[in-house]
């Protein structure tokens, strides 16, 4: 989502690239179809990593991407998020005295016991260029010593996809699909969940916490759990048990109708960073069931509630929001669609 719609907007201005997936995403379900539904180019380069733990992705992405760049000779690498991919890429082209460009740069949830907080605050640190979503990302990163010349202000480029994308995810037929309307045809309320972060599905109690505040919410409300496969797993593992018919379990979806239940949602649920930004665009109230956030605009600006370790406040929390008002909210500075663009006219500039 993030990758899309710069790579359009830098092909778009007659620049070569190269496009590499390093297949730290690998499931079919969770990959593939996100390059058919975004309209990305078919990979240059498939590394084919998978899955593992942190040291071995790394250190895989690191050795099978080093051969590509000393093939390509390219004049910027340019790396997106916070994953353990945009680390290893960082760090391989920063050795060949490759500038490095970074999406999404500045991010903090100042929680090093998060691992994508770990790499995005060294991927920042040998980062030429440096492209921020919010004045915060900028403020950060001037504590941290960065050389302002480097850091761009271009705003959100998952908004770009979503602004870009919206009206035809609006036109999906799942809520259909899942039996989420009434004989007149209207959506009923649903609450749409996400999990997967190691924090909430690694740990069995947790795991189990949040799974029993879900089933209370499912006692009034449908629950949508479309399942990470990493969760999926977990509640297998963990012998826990949500087949009660008040949590709807789902297979991972893609982006489209994904989009589509998110935007019509009465409230979502969720670990993830994207989606928080997602729902303070669409004014759709998240509850995010993490400690922290690395994008507090959503909170301080948007529509998004950190629930923290209160996991036995999650119910009731969405119950009482269910039926409310509708959130005002306008999007953060810059969350407009056309980050990419300006992302294209800095490389360009920068280049010259």
């Amino acid at each position: 989502m993030k990758a899309a719609p710069v790579v359009t907007a830098v092909g778009s201005r007659g620049t070569e690239q190269a496009l590499v997936h390093t297949g730290q995403h690998y499931d079919d379900k969770m990959s593939q179809v996100f390059f058919e539904e975004l309209g990305l180019p078919r990979p240059d380069v498939n590394l084919g990593v998978g899955s593992g733990s942190h040291a071995y992705q790394i250190s895989e992405v690191m050795k099978r991407v080093e051969p590509v760049m000393e093939r390509e000779k390219p004049d910027l690498v340019l790396v997106y998020g916070d994953v353990n991919s945009t680390l290893a890429a960082a760090l391989v082209a920063c050795k060949m005295q490759i500038p490095v460009g970074h999406v999404e740069a500045g991010l903090r949830s100042f929680d090093r016991s998060m691992p994508e907080e770990i790499n995005r605050v060294l991927t920042d640190q040998i980062s030429d260029l440096l492209f921020t979503h919010s004045p915060e990302a900028n403020e950060n990163l001037a504590r941290e010593g960065v050389d302002p010349e480097g850091v761009h202000f271009v705003g959100n480029v998952m908004i770009d996809t979503l602004v870009r994308l919206l009206p035809k995810a609006r036109k999906r037929q799942i809520h259909r699909q899942l039996q989420l309307t009434d004989d007149a045809g209207h959506v009923v309320p649903y609450v749409l969940v996400t999990l997967h972060r190691p924090c909430n599905v690694d740990e069995p109690h947790r795991l189990r916490r949040i799974m029993s505040a879900l089933e209370q919410i499912g006692k009034t409300c449908t629950v949508l759990l479309p399942l990470h496969p990493r969760t999926r797993e977990r509640l297998s593992t963990f012998a826990i048990d949500i087949s009660n018919g008040r949590i709807k379990a789902l297979d991972p979806m893609g982006y489209l109708d994904f989009l589509c239940l998110e935007d019509r949602a009465a409230a979502v649920v969720t670990d993830s960073g994207g989606i928080q930004e997602e729902t303070t665009y669409l004014g759709i109230r998240c509850f995010t069931v993490r400690t922290s956030t690395e994008r507090p605009v959503t909170v301080t600006q948007g529509t998004n509630r950190l629930i923290g370790n209160e996991i036995d406040s999650l119910a009731e929390a969405v119950l009482s929001s269910l039926g409310g008002s509708a959130m005002t909210n306008s999007p953060p500075e810059f969350w407009d669609g056309k980050a990419s663009e300006r992302i294209a006219e800095v490389l360009l500039a920068w280049h010259d």
